[in-house]
């Protein structure tokens, strides 16, 4: 562990780093992790998910299959993650490193990565416009200066991360205790504003993008919520981990982050249906008043920053699994995970603000099959056991070395998942084959990948007595 030592001698913590934490460094009580959890979910992506839910349900049926698909997308994220990473005291990136060997696990590494900057790249373009309206509203700017203000704004907001995150995981807590009961208050107020100022033309709202068979389109919106949540595994390793055990995470988990998405999310739902548009920024001052709209836009910039706090936090210590910033000062690696999202927030926002759908279905696509081989791997084949010291050992003849550093049963596990998904659903024209109408797309690619992956394991590699099977 002389890594480990050396990054404590060089000023930072151990929640700074990749190595698992000890006991004595696992200090969050389910209700700390709790509130932890429910700030980083409570994002204004919860409106494009109630947005796009709205293309093809109503309210009554939306919101069903969106409570329904967020708690099995948490389930199949839970179940993967939380009882390696809550034993061990590990993140979701090192809880790979069975599955897909001591060099395979730099597919993880670059999925946590592009997932987790994309959701940021979303964030922080809507922070920005919310900024914009906000400071339209107060009359403090024009709208001949809305462009360069949404810029600055979105800067400003990185700047905010990086200073809260130099502090590592107290940075995260402290502005999860500051903005818990503001999120879940206004939360709420939006709403009831929503729904008792607009019942009428929400009932009457027919669903713009429906198909015609009401079967496809739940099973679409369940589906649309299934990889929403899917999209907590970069996230969740990094958070559990801090707590003391694995029975500690669960609950929070499940209701801490997967309840808050449907509950918010209907907000987008009904604004979608009721107003045609989900964004908040752009109806609340018409609905709230100024000074009541200029809360909820308040409420909408503080509820992203939450959220972006803890993906660069997750990011920036899954990072420190590659080997080449293992090294780098936690603020070097802070800016690895932020610089990118700046980037695109300054010249690409719109092209990739439009493309909303393209990107779940992304996520659906790869981690429902990662999901699936984890829970395979870890809940049936190691039946709850690591060998801690080798998930940190890349030396040939390791445990989890394999073949050069690869375990072709995560290889193959990942193909079939991505395979499966593909056929049942196109990602980005949404065109579909049977029998998604009946079983989703994520569903069957997270099993798929976890059966392939058992098989390759029992034919191929227990065999051989690689990988530390029993």
């Amino acid at each position: 562990m002389t890594d480990q030592t050396s990054a404590t001698r060089a000023g930072e913590s151990a929640d700074e780093t990749n190595w698992p934490l000890l006991k004595s460094e696992r200090t969050w009580s389910q209700l700390e992790i709790g509130v932890v959890l429910l700030v980083a979910a409570a994002a204004t992506w919860c409106y494009i998910i109630g947005e796009y839910v709205g293309y093809y349900l109503n309210l009554k049926m939306g919101f069903a299959a969106m409570t329904a698909g967020s708690m099995i997308g948490m389930l199949l994220v839970t179940l993967a993650v939380v009882p390696a990473a809550g034993r061990y005291g590990i993140d979701s990136i090192v809880s790979t490193r069975p599955q897909f060997g001591s060099r395979g696990w730099i597919i993880p590494v670059f999925l946590q990565y592009t997932s987790i900057i994309g959701w940021n790249c979303l964030l922080l373009i809507f922070f920005g416009k919310t900024a914009v309206q906000l400071l339209l509203t107060l009359g403090i700017v024009t709208e001949a200066s809305t462009g360069t203000v949404q810029i600055i704004s979105a800067l400003l907001a990185c700047a905010l991360v990086f200073g809260v995150l130099l502090t590592g995981k107290t940075g995260v807590e402290r502005i999860s205790n500051v903005l818990f009961f503001f999120i879940v208050g206004v939360g709420a107020w939006m709403t009831w504003l929503l729904l008792s100022t607009k019942s009428t033309e929400i009932t009457a709202a027919a669903p713009a993008y429906a198909s015609g068979s009401l079967r496809w389109d739940y099973i679409t919106g369940l589906e649309i919520a299934i990889v929403s949540l899917l999209s907590w595994w970069p996230y969740i390793g990094a958070m559990v981990r801090v707590a003391p055990d694995a029975p500690t995470s669960v609950k929070p988990a499940m209701l801490g982050m997967g309840l808050p998405v449907p509950l918010l999310s209907v907000i987008g739902l009904a604004a979608i249906l009721a107003l045609g548009i989900s964004d908040p920024s752009q109806w609340m001052v018409e609905l709230g008043g100024s000074f009541y709209g200029s809360i909820a836009l308040v409420f909408v910039l503080a509820a992203n920053l939450g959220t972006a706090i803890a993906g660069v936090y997750a990011t920036s210590v899954g990072l420190r699994s590659v080997p080449a910033f293992e090294r780098l000062p936690w603020t070097a690696t802070l800016l690895i995970g932020l610089v990118p999202v700046a980037i695109i927030t300054i010249f690409l926002p719109d092209l990739f603000f439009n493309n909303f759908g393209t990107f779940v279905a992304f996520i659906g696509v790869f981690f429902a099959p990662l999901c699936g081989i984890q829970i395979v791997d870890y809940l049936i084949l190691r039946r709850q056991r690591l060998n801690l010291r080798a998930l940190y050992d890349p030396s040939e003849g390791a445990e989890y070395y394999y073949w050069f550093g690869i375990n072709p049963a995560g290889l193959l596990g990942m193909a079939a998942g991505f395979a499966t998904y593909v056929y049942l659903l196109n990602p980005i024209s949404y065109v579909s084959r049977a029998p998604y109408e009946y079983i989703t797309a994520s569903l069957p690619a997270a099993f798929l990948g976890g059966l392939v992956f058992w098989i390759a394991t029992v034919v191929l590699v227990r065999p051989t007595g690689r990988g530390g099977y029993k």
